[in-house]
């Protein structure tokens, strides 16, 4: 098997999971009421009890603002289909990789800027934050194997457009 193909093999490994990993955060999104009652059975948490309990009253009262986490939900899972880009055409579609690790970069001053207005503890916000940096852990990856599959190739990305 030639170091192209390994190297292919590998990148595409890394993109499901990544692609995995967005899809489920998505996933995750979308029966929030439901999670909530469930993670408050098997924690004891002041600030998850608190979350529960707002998202019981707006699920009662005012069920069109978790319209909002739906839409939340379908954002991470169209911005799944995108990484299928990748998957077709590293090379040519790493400005995808790249894009997801200036997301990824953006969700710190987000947490910090809007947690404090949204009344979110610094310890919540800093569990957010993490997503940002596990998140760019395989884009980081990604984009290091695709530059060696450019290098490979002789062609640079930009040639191919």
């Amino acid at each position: 098997m030639s170091e192209r193909s390994v190297l292919l093999r590998r990148i595409r490994a890394w993109l499901a999971l990544f692609i995995v990993c967005l899809v489920l955060s998505g996933l995750t999104a979308f029966p929030l009421v439901s999670e909530l009652h469930w993670a408050n059975s098997l924690v004891a948490d002041e600030w998850l009890l608190r979350v529960g309990d707002g998202l019981e009253r707006a699920d009662a009262q005012y069920p069109f603002l978790l319209y909002g986490t739906d839409w939340l939900a379908f954002a991470h899972l169209v911005i799944a289909v995108f990484f299928y880009g990748v998957h077709r055409d590293p090379v040519r579609n790493i400005w995808i990789v790249e894009a997801g690790m200036i997301a990824c970069a953006g969700i710190v001053p987000l947490a910090l800027i809007c947690g404090p207005i949204r009344g979110i503890p610094v310890w919540w916000s800093v569990i957010d934050m993490s997503f940002g940096v596990f998140g760019v852990i395989p884009l980081l990856v990604l984009r290091r194997m695709i530059k060696r599959l450019e290098a490979l190739d002789g062609v640079p990305a930009a040639a191919t457009a």
